[in-house]
């Protein structure tokens, strides 16, 4: 869940002053639509009560579960008094708890919507993007999310994904970027002659300390995602993710600082910070099969991908103020493809067609969803409000306030 806050302060850095306000009111609004959405209904889909492998037979029920509900009472319960009447043969009390679950699920499909959040910033309608993030997280996200981590077909052909380069990052990605082509750039970033303007963000400090509160929370983003620490197999498994996952973040960040001097010719600290972000994505497949080395590897080519892939996105005129879908699709791609590389129970025709469904069924679905939003009540804010701020136009109020010249 602090990953949440890690979001919201690195895009509230990245955008201008005058869009502040608006940009965090979507980051704290998408996690608490993301929470009701996902109880009523996403949890259901994800984790359903039965299905063909591409289409869930949906749980109902889990909206009106209590803690006796769970399964775990009546589990460990059973499972102590085995232990005590026959030591040596009953297993260890363990048990599944279906809410400790939710719980742990719903911060990773409000990472993927915080994902689209930051790539349309600054000229989106504030309701038309919480329209989309009802949908995204009750239906679309947990569709894909079903094929494999629900055990669905995705999961039959031995596709791998261990926290989500895929399924969270490349699918927010894949989401945001729909919205982008629908929505147009930002009034002056790109020249009638070609030419490519900077909109530099306002508060770099607050965009680091964003991206040291996303490195701190993708050790429970990928940790987490071992499931259980109750053995000393598990234990050790779960330090290796740590490990893994902070060595990949080195990397990124080191090779992406690297890169973008020798294209700029400047130290680019928003490249930097992009390069750690894209070095986590690219490690969440497989956090656990690399040697240290090989993270720091996995994570630093993630960096040296992501610098290229921004400088390609504007020159394609896909307008993303805070490189979103750079850091979580181009290299949520690269970080599925790389798991075999490590893991040898991996393939790469799987992680290819695990890959490409993710992009073609979550880029489509949300290219509908974005369009009909788009004729129910439109997408883009007027020219007038983003010129002022959408700030003022759509949230009433202004972050900095004081700053703000009178009359």
């Amino acid at each position: 869940m602090w990953m949440a806050a890690g979001f919201a302060m690195l895009e509230a850095g990245l955008v201008r002053a005058k869009n502040t306000a608006e940009i965090l009111t979507k980051n704290v609004a998408l996690f608490a639509i993301s929470c009701i959405m996902y109880m009523l209904i996403g949890y259901g889909i994800m984790y359903p009560a039965g299905g063909n492998g591409v289409i869930p037979s949906i749980n109902w029920s889990f909206m009106f579960m209590n803690a006796t509900d769970d399964n775990t009472l009546k589990a460990i319960t059973e499972a102590i008094a085995a232990k005590a009447a026959n030591p040596e043969e009953a297993p260890d009390p363990s048990y599944y708890s279906g809410l400790s679950d939710f719980f742990f699920q719903v911060v990773f499909v409000a990472t993927a919507m915080s994902i689209v959040s930051g790539a349309v910033a600054e000229r989106m309608k504030l309701w038309a993007f919480l329209a989309f993030a009802v949908i995204m997280t009750g239906f679309i996200y947990p569709m894909q999310g079903y094929w494999k981590w629900g055990g669905g077909w995705l999961d039959g052909i031995g596709f791998n994904d261990f926290a989500g380069s895929g399924i969270v990052h490349l699918c927010g990605a894949s989401a945001a970027l729909a919205g982008v082509i629908l929505l147009g750039a930002r009034k002056g970033k790109y020249g009638k002659d070609g030419s490519i303007n900077a909109i530099p963000g306002s508060n770099l400090p607050l965009a680091t300390l964003g991206t040291f509160i996303l490195w701190l929370g993708w050790f429970g983003f990928n940790g987490g995602s071992e499931l259980k620490i109750s053995d000393i197999g598990e234990a050790n498994a779960v330090a290796a993710v740590f490990v893994n996952t902070n060595m990949a973040a080195a990397g990124g960040l080191v090779l992406a600082l690297i890169t973008a001097r020798i294209m700029f010719g400047k130290a680019d600290l928003t490249m930097a910070l992009n390069g750690a972000l894209a070095g986590l994505v690219a490690i969440t497949a497989e956090p656990l099969t690399p040697s240290p080395i090989a993270a720091t590897l996995i994570g630093g080519l993630g960096g040296v991908i992501v610098v290229f892939a921004i400088v390609t996105m504007d020159k394609l005129r896909i307008d993303d103020p805070v490189g979103a879908i750079s850091v979580h699709g181009v290299v949520g791609m690269w970080g599925l493809i790389a798991v075999p590389l490590t893991n040898g129970d991996a393939s790469f025709v799987a992680q290819f067609i695990g890959l490409f469904t993710i992009l073609a069924w979550v880029f489509a679905a949300s290219l509908l969803t974005w369009f009909l939003i788009k004729l129910a009540m439109g997408l883009r804010v007027s020219e007038e409000e983003e010129y002022e701020g959408v700030d003022i136009g759509e949230c009433g109020l202004e972050a900095y306030p004081e700053f703000v010249k009178a009359g």
